[in-house]
């Protein structure tokens, strides 16, 4: 993975942190970018974080390692149409879109023949643009990647590489295939988060009780729901088929709990909740066992300033890496106010014996 050449269509908050991820991880990399407005490319340039950029292709596109579609997927079509001329015989044509079956559709009329393979890096924010952009935003987010039919397996393999080597899980997975899976784990949450947003609106009392006291689980369930509406308008059109069969399913399911209240049938209920309890704990932990497993706990600390930065320093003084740190907001079921995880049980381990030598409570999952 040393010396790519890299193009980048669209310095919003996935191109330009994926800009940012390259220059951290591969600082060998030339990184090119096109961006419609001068800004993103103006900061990019400034910060070092591209070598070249513009709002136009320009000879630097040619005969690229890697072409990354980073915009909507109507303009990302619409940028194709003038790529023909730029890509080399060895040049992977990727997005970074939440949706494939349009994407690859238009490749196979636009660009027949191209080298291009799928790219959705599972990972956001409900804060759009580079200005928001981070260099950590795809630390161990999975990157799922979706071969166009024909595509070498030396070529996908070859940008699993480069997915690892910016600190992304790569996982292959059919055109349709990741749209279905798409749906069911990012679409379809976001409507049923919609959903429960215009609930609360539409059935609170006079003087909004509901709405001053959603904090805690409501608060956190709902937060995707501020994501950005254009963005997700595009994508529930663009992967209508999968939203609905998910969806479908979804409301199935509501109305099975539904008819479970009506008949006060507790048995079934705690049975239900049980099972789904069970299957959501053990969501993130790999059937494979000890390996990409979650080393994490929880710890107690005070709700005043420095509280987290006093944790940080203990375990840097102690040479711990820490992998994540973060406030747990709903306090309801979590057993901590903060959770820390680390790369391996010995580590973990040394954290908590460090920890808890200071006073520090601290906590399994």
């Amino acid at each position: 993975m040393e010396n790519l050449k890299i193009g980048i269509y669209s310095l919003g908050l996935i191109g330009g942190s994926l800009a940012m991820s390259i220059r951290k991880k591969l600082p060998n990399t030339r990184i090119t970018a096109i961006n419609r407005s001068a800004e993103p490319i103006r900061m990019a340039l400034d910060t070092g974080v591209i070598d070249s950029g513009g709002q136009a292709l320009n000879e630097d596109f040619k005969d690229l390692d890697f072409i990354f579609l980073c915009g909507p997927v109507s303009t990302n079509i619409d940028f194709m149409k003038k790529l023909r001329p730029y890509i080399g015989p060895d040049t992977i044509l990727t997005d970074v879109g939440s949706v494939k079956g349009e994407i690859h559709a238009a490749v196979k009329e636009i660009l027949p023949g191209c080298r291009f393979i799928g790219g959705h890096p599972m990972a956001g924010s409900e804060r759009s643009g580079y200005i928001n952009a981070s260099p950590t935003l795809l630390e161990n987010a999975f990157f799922i990647l979706t071969p166009q039919e024909g595509i070498p397996e030396e070529l996908v393999e070859k940008y699993s590489a480069f997915v690892r080597a910016i600190g992304s899980i790569p996982l292959v997975l059919s055109p349709e295939g990741h749209d279905y899976v798409a749906a069911a784990v990012s679409h379809v949450p976001h409507f049923a988060a919609y959903a429960l947003v215009q609930l609360l609106k539409e059935s609170d009392l006079e003087d909004e009780p509901m709405k001053r006291i959603a904090a805690g689980g409501f608060k956190d369930i709902t937060r995707i729901a501020s994501s950005d509406p254009t963005m997700w308008q595009q994508i529930s059109l663009a992967n209508r088929e999968q939203i609905l069969k998910v969806l479908n399913g979804y409301i199935e399911r509501l109305y099975g709990f539904k008819g479970l209240v009506e008949r006060s049938d507790g048995a079934a209920l705690k049975k239900l909740f049980q099972e789904m309890k069970d299957y959501r704990d053990s969501i993130g932990i790999p059937a494979s066992g000890a390996k990409n497993a979650i080393h994490d706990f929880y710890v107690d600390i005070e709700d005043e300033a420095g509280a987290i930065s006093r944790v940080a320093a203990l375990l840097s003084d102690a040479g711990i890496s820490i992998k994540n740190i973060g406030i747990i907001h709903n306090r309801s079921y979590e057993k901590g106010a903060l959770r820390i995880e680390f790369y391996g049980d010995k580590e973990k381990s040394a954290a908590a014996e460090a920890l808890e030598k200071e006073g520090y409570t601290v906590t399994a999952p």
